[in-house]
């Protein structure tokens, strides 16, 4: 219970044996390597469980979705606008990029891109919950593992670090409250589309992937950061 409890209390990623000193550091430790590698792979798997869940889309894909409805640009290009609005903000965070921002992308994409062919696709809508926890759950324990490598943070989560750092407030709140801002904008873009907004995108996973990334990644930051010796 005090490890749930210390979740919710987090600000800050900690420093362990294998964290890395600088997030610029392009020869990093073996082992820190290995779990910046580790930690993005299980994130990858636990958006591939989110997408075969069939339970509903993540807040990103929301506001993807609700541009698109928009503009007319294609859900790919919105995708990558999102990302690099996100990315945008980082300057005035002052948010480093490092190995990590890089190996985000493809590791992520990849390990979706062949693990959804392995994974199931349940039909029966308590299933589908279950594999929307599990795969919230996977997210949190992949983020904890390859934020405290410090080699450099995807978009989003280099978002919710810079944020934190700003406002001084628990990692699971800072998360949680971008996550439903994100899901309520994509869905005030899609209002003129109901139909779409209520059939195909915002689902029950939706709602609990927005409610629950934050006190997933925080639990998964906390769980790493006990198991290994801090610094």
């Amino acid at each position: 219970m005090k490890l749930i409890s210390d979740a919710f209390t987090i600000k800050k990623i900690p420093k362990v044996f294998w964290s890395s000193e600088d997030s610029y550091n392009l020869k990093p430790k073996p082992l820190t390597f290995i779990f910046l590698v580790f930690g993005l792979f299980l994130f990858g798997l636990g958006e591939s469980l989110l997408i075969t869940s069939g339970a509903g889309v993540g807040p990103y894909t929301v506001l993807a979705q609700g541009i698109s409805n928009l503009t007319n640009w294609s859900l790919g290009l919105s995708t990558f606008v999102i990302s690099i609005f996100v990315l945008m903000l980082w300057i005035p965070l002052k948010q480093k990029p490092g190995m990590g921002t890089i190996l985000n992308a493809f590791i992520i994409a990849l390990t979706i891109e062949f693990s959804v062919y392995f994974l199931p696709y349940p039909e029966l809508y308590p299933l589908k919950v279950l594999q929307v926890v599990i795969g919230v759950l996977t997210i949190g324990i992949g983020s904890g593992f390859y934020l405290i490598c410090n080699l450099g943070a995807g978009p989003r989560d280099g978002l919710m670090i810079g944020l934190q750092k700003v406002t001084n407030m628990p990692i699971y709140s800072i998360r949680t409250s971008i996550e439903i801002s994100v899901v309520v904008l994509g869905s005030i873009c899609l209002l003129n589309n109901l139909d779409k907004l209520l059939g195909e995108v915002v689902g029950l996973g939706t709602v609990i992937f927005a409610l629950g990334i934050g006190p997933s990644v925080a639990l998964g930051i906390s769980i790493v950061g006990k198991l290994s010796k801090e610094a």
